[in-house]
Parts: C-alpha cells; sequence; structure tokens
C-alpha cells in the first residue's frame, strides 16, 4: 500500500511541483500589483508660461490624492441673483413668503460660499492671476472662484516629472493643470500612504487614508516631538502606533520601542485634528480633544482611480414638506450646491464630516441645529453645528420636469429630502 502511494507521488510530483510554483507566481504577482499600484495619486499635466510638466502631483505640502480636496470661494451664484425674476414670475404664489426669500438672499450675499470638491472630479485649473481661477469639472462645468483665505489658491504645485525628477512651480508661473488618470506603477513618488485604524472616545473607530495634524500623509514624512532625551523627529512609516497621553503622546516604534513625546502639535492639543479619508462616506475629522489612538497599517491600495470620479450629475430627489404634499425634480441644496460632487458638511460632537452629495441617500431634519443624514452604504448619522444641516440652511429650490421656474421651500418646511 505505501509503495503505491508512493509510486503515485513520483509520477505525480511533477505537476505537484508545477501547481506549487504557479500559486507562489500568482501570489507573488499579486502582492506585487497590489504594492505598485499608484493610481490612488494625484496625476496630470502642470502648464507655465514656456513649459510643461507631467507626473505626479502634491498640492502645496498637502493634498497628493484624488479624494483630497480643492477649497475656494464661490464668485457667483446665479440661483439667488435669479430670484426677484422668479418671484414677478410667480407673484401670487410667492406672496406669503416673499420677505422670507427677500431676506434669506440678503444674508446670502453677505456670506462667502465656500466650494469644496475632490480632486478626482476636477478636469482643470486654469490660474487667471491674483486669487482668481476657474475649476472646470469632468461633465465641462466651470466654477469661477477666489483662493483670498484659503491656501489652495497661490501654492506651489509640486510635481514629479518622469525626465526631471520633482519640481516646485511658483503658482505665478502656473497656467493651468490639466489632471489625468494615474498610471498604475508610478517608480518614484512622494512615500507610500498613511492608512489605519483611529479610535474616539465616544464615537467608536474609523478605519481609512490618515492625515495627521491636517498635514502629514506619507510613510516617508516626518513625527516631530521631544523626550527627556532629546528632540527626535519619526519618519510615519517606523511608527506602529500613537496614543493620546496626559500633555503628550506615546509612540510605539515597529521595533518594539516606546517613547513619550511632548512639546509639538504632532503630539499635544496644538494638533489640528486626525482626518481620516473613508470609502462610502468621505472625509471624517476627528479633533484633538476626542482622539484616543491610531494603529497604522499597510495600506492596500493608493486610494480609488481617478476613472472611478464618475462624470459629475445634477442633484435629483423628491422633498417631502410639512405644507404642500412633496415636489420633485432638479434640486438646488441651501440656494447653492447643485452637483452631487459637492460637499455637506455637518458636525457628531468634536467629529465633522464632509460628505459628498453622491454619497448620501436622505436627509431628514429633526429640529433647529441637526438632521438625520442616511448614506447609500445605510449609514445613519445625526450631524448638526453647520449651515447645511441646520436652520441655517437658505432652503432650496426644486425645478420640476420641463419647468423653468423654481419652486421654493424653506428649510423649516422639509420634512425628507431623498436624493435619487
Amino acid at each position: 500500500m505505501i509503495d503505491s502511494i508512493i509510486e503515485f507521488v513520483e509520477r505525480k510530483r511533477k505537476n505537484i511541483l508545477l501547481f506549487i510554483g504557479l500559486v507562489v507566481a500568482l501570489l507573488i504577482a499579486t502582492t506585487n500589483l497590489i504594492a505598485q499600484n499608484t493610481e490612488g495619486y494625484m496625476y496630470g499635466k502642470v502648464y507655465t508660461r514656456d513649459n510643461q510638466y507631467e507626473g505626479q502631483i502634491r498640492w502645496g505640502d498637502e493634498e497628493a490624492y484624488w479624494h483630497d480636496h480643492f477649497n475656494a470661494a464661490k464668485i457667483e451664484n446665479p440661483y439667488g441673483r435669479d430670484l426677484d425674476r422668479y418671484r414677478e414670475k410667480n407673484k401670487d404664489s410667492w406672496r406669503d413668503i416673499d420677505w422670507r426669500i427677500s431676506s434669506i438672499w440678503e444674508d446670502k450675499a453677505q456670506t462667502v460660499h465656500q466650494i469644496s470638491l475632490q480632486f478626482g472630479d476636477i478636469q482643470e485649473i486654469r490660474n487667471y492671476g491674483g486669487d482668481r481661477v476657474t475649476v472646470k469639472l469632468k461633465n465641462g462645468e466651470e466654477y469661477k472662484v477666489s483662493g483670498r483665505g484659503y491656501n489652495d489658491v497661490g501654492t506651489e504645485i509640486q510635481v514629479i516629472d518622469a525626465e526631471l525628477g520633482k519640481i516646485g512651480i511658483n503658482w505665478d508661473r502656473m497656467e493651468k493643470v490639466e489632471f489625468l488618470p494615474t498610471p498604475k506603477n508610478l517608480k518614484d513618488g512622494f512615500g507610500k500612504p498613511l492608512y489605519g485604524k483611529v479610535e474616539t472616545y465616544r464615537k467608536g473607530t474609523f478605519e481609512g487614508f490618515i492625515e495627521w495634524d491636517h498635514d502629514e500623509r506619507f510613510s516617508s514624512e516626518k513625527l516631530d516631538g521631544d523626550t527627556r532625551d532629546g528632540d527626535v523627529s519619526i519618519a510615519f512609516g517606523n511608527i506602529k502606533s500613537i496614543e493620546r497621553r496626559g500633555s503628550g503622546s506615546v509612540v510605539n516604534i515597529k521595533s518594539g520601542r516606546e517613547l513619550y513625546m511632548t512639546g509639538s502639535n504632532d503630539v499635544n492639543d496644538g494638533n489640528r485634528g486626525i482626518l481620516i479619508a473613508v470609502d462610502g462616506i468621505g472625509k471624517i475629522d476627528v479633533s484633538w480633544r476626542d482622539f484616543v489612538r491610531v494603529d497604522f497599517e499597510e495600506a492596500k491600495s493608493t486610494g480609488q482611480p481617478y476613472s472611478n470620479y464618475t462624470t459629475p450629475r445634477g442633484l435629483k430627489g423628491k422633498v417631502l414638506k410639512y405644507r404642500g404634499g412633496e415636489v420633485s425634480g432638479k434640486i438646488v441644496f441651501d440656494l447653492d450646491e447643485t452637483l452631487e460632487v459637492e460637499l455637506l458638511e455637518g458636525k457628531d460632537d468634536e467629529i465633522e464630516y464632509k460628505i459628498p452629495f453622491r454619497n448620501i441617500k436622505s436627509i431628514t431634519p429633526k429640529n433647529y441645529n441637526f438632521s438625520t443624514v442616511v448614506l447609500r452604504n445605510g449609514k445613519e448619522l445625526l450631524l448638526g453645528d453647520q449651515r447645511d444641516v441646520s436652520a441655517d440652511n437658505s432652503g432650496l429650490l426644486i425645478y420640476t420636469d420641463g419647468s423653468s421656474t423654481p419652486e421654493y421651500v424653506e428649510w423649516k418646511n422639509v420634512t425628507e429630502i431623498v436624493f435619487e
């Protein structure tokens, strides 16, 4: 019996070895594919007055991924500008609430409207000098914006050009940035992503791509602080975990060493917060006050590729009202946001959410300061303190099918918004 088994194994040995070899090769190829996939990094061409450069991009010393945000202020809001015309055409239907709309827009005219977009949704950014910029989306729609008060306009643009290496391009020399799909296997880069689990005091644990102190995003960047023996600067790639403790932090190194660090906003209450980019949600900003610890892990990818950020669509859905039933059509949210790529902002205690409307299924105002936001992945959030989800919201315009004149719905008359 034993001899028969030995004879059988000997006959099949080549086939068994071949099968094992194929499995090992497949595992190696898969591992290399994961390790080399760089499609989540920002990439494109930067045009100056005399030259152009192509490669991986970092916006200033901060944004470097497609899920990162470009922030500026809208110069124009056509929906507010047209309200008088809507009222003139619909005097009877607007009579009872005319004063409300007027007062809302007067307030709005004095309010700067921020636009925040993921870089993955942008086709190009043109510089017209000073703080004036045009942002063109993938659907061809353009926004004229001002960078006054925002560090995303006027900053240096870093590019890792395939021939020249890394070059920092001055803002006043830059004419246009054209964003392009990132190659899967970029050879050089700014570093590996920071990824891991962030534990909070009251709101559980979040997993995703991490921005430490609203700044560091790569494993090659440094955590700075003081120890009893002197100043230290540790590459994030060498750090296993960071835990808030007292007036500083306990830092565990992958080698097993442990340090107590103080004296820097990287490790004390001067920290501006820990941002986590989470698929299906958006960006979650955990304040230092609510932060407990972070455990770093190896990222399985660099994030969603440029092609996954689909052509922006307008907001559409159904608005249920306390008075007047319901109305369906194209939605202008807060007399401002019209596209699914724009962001809804709200807070849950010390944690702030910035969520693309494309990830939102419904919004239900609960009281003066809070709304329930249900995401398409099923997660339910109670958010407040920001105008998007509180009584500071200026209301909705709804364009029903075939109508060029919208219906205005005050925020306090909204029971629920259900997006298509």
